[in-house]
């Protein structure tokens, strides 16, 4: 089984290289996951999010991302890897990933503004997000929601792009 992806701009506004640097990130977390199966990643505005946000989660406003776990509840369900797994490459199981996930570029923007970083990165944190949440990671609770953003950055670290979540402050 092979892993698919699709990002489709929805705004219009996220040039070809961020795409690319979506794409090509994501493929290596796929990889580092041991997933297969498709993900369809749209990018929506503030505007398509909080209309999503309210239908699907019912409440107003915008947020992050939304993930769409669209795989057989009645399939197994790999364990899931651990941080040492995904750093080492040799995460064991294999996922296969039926997922819809929206993210937000707005929220994005305003995010990676606050945190002096480019947007993309906060683009690929929301993705991955999703995929995790797929896997049975959750964030609803303060112990799960440490556990989440620490693989998060786990996984960004093993693909090259390092922690977004809690990136370490610069000295200065």
């Amino acid at each position: 089984m092979s892993a698919s992806l699709d990002i489709t701009d929805g705004t219009g506004r996220v040039p070809a290289s961020v795409m690319e640097f979506l794409t090509r990130h994501v493929m290596a977390a796929f990889e580092r996951l041991g997933g297969a199966g498709a993900v369809r990643v749209r990018v929506v505005d503030d505007e398509e999010m909080a209309r999503a946000h309210e239908e699907f989660a019912g409440v107003p406003g915008t947020t992050d991302v939304l993930t769409f776990d669209l795989s057989d509840p009645e399939e197994h369900r790999p364990q899931r890897p651990s941080i040492a797994d995904v750093q080492s490459g040799n995460v064991r199981n294999i996922y296969g990933f039926d997922s819809d996930i929206l993210i937000c570029l707005d929220e994005a923007e305003r995010q990676a503004g606050q945190r002096g970083y480019p947007f993309e990165r906060e683009l690929l944190l929301y993705i991955v997000h999703g995929m995790l949440h797929c896997l049975g990671f959750d964030d609803h609770d303060d112990r799960d929601f440490a556990e989440m953003h620490a693989m998060e950055d786990a996984l960004l670290g093993a693909i090259g792009v390092g922690a977004v979540f809690h990136r370490p402050r610069e000295a200065g």
